[in-house]
């Protein structure tokens, strides 16, 4: 079976290989704009459906993936900073604070289509102003959800976690495994060599 990853993401990606070996990577391109009143847990599904079904066009006889993670603090969504000014805010946010980080996941192939959502609690220590402005020159919190890399320099932020690790970097791997199994009853355990 041929499986296809519809995210340009290096982070999804290194987490897909800890199941599969070979896909292939084909990004969706698909808008991310929130929708009006639209809840997270609906919006991060909606979006990993879009993006799965944008890419199965491209590769219909393809098993693909889509997937959307976001940051939610105090019912506010926080997607990836516009600038570094919009980093240091959401940081602020999350400082001494638990949020949710959701992802929606979709695969679909042929006619079959499954999706979920996965939630991971997140506690953010109290941060000080200089580490937020250190953290946000570093470049690293520009291209993440929330501002952050758990699997980064963000880590130094985190007091704990209640859920999925992987799910905060932005691929819940054993709930996604699970998901292969339902799609591909064949699917087997695969070292990595």
């Amino acid at each position: 079976m041929q499986w296809v990853l519809a995210s340009a993401s290096p982070r999804r990606q290194e987490l897909l290989k800890l199941l599969i070996p070979d896909f292939e990577v084909v990004p969706s391109d698909v808008d991310e704009s929130i929708h009006a009143a639209e809840r997270p847990e609906t919006m991060v599904v909606r979006l990993a459906r879009e993006k799965a079904l944008a890419v199965l066009g491209r590769r219909p006889s393809a098993c693909v993936i889509g997937a959307d993670t976001v940051v939610v603090c105090e019912e506010a969504i926080l997607g990836k900073p516009v600038s570094h000014e919009d980093a240091g805010s959401m940081l602020r946010k999350l400082s001494g604070k638990t949020h949710q980080v959701l992802t929606g996941v979709c695969l679909v192939r042929l006619n079959l289509l499954l999706v979920e959502c996965v939630t991971t609690d997140v506690t953010f220590r109290n941060l000080l102003d200089s580490e937020i402005e250190g953290y946000v020159q570093s470049g690293e919190p520009l291209d993440k959800a929330g501002a952050y890399a758990i699997q980064g320099l963000g880590a130094r932020f985190v007091e704990k976690i209640n859920g999925c690790y992987s799910n905060v970097v932005g691929l819940p791997v054993s709930r996604l495994y699970e998901m292969m199994k339902r799609l591909s009853p064949d699917i087997s355990w695969k070292q990595r060599g």
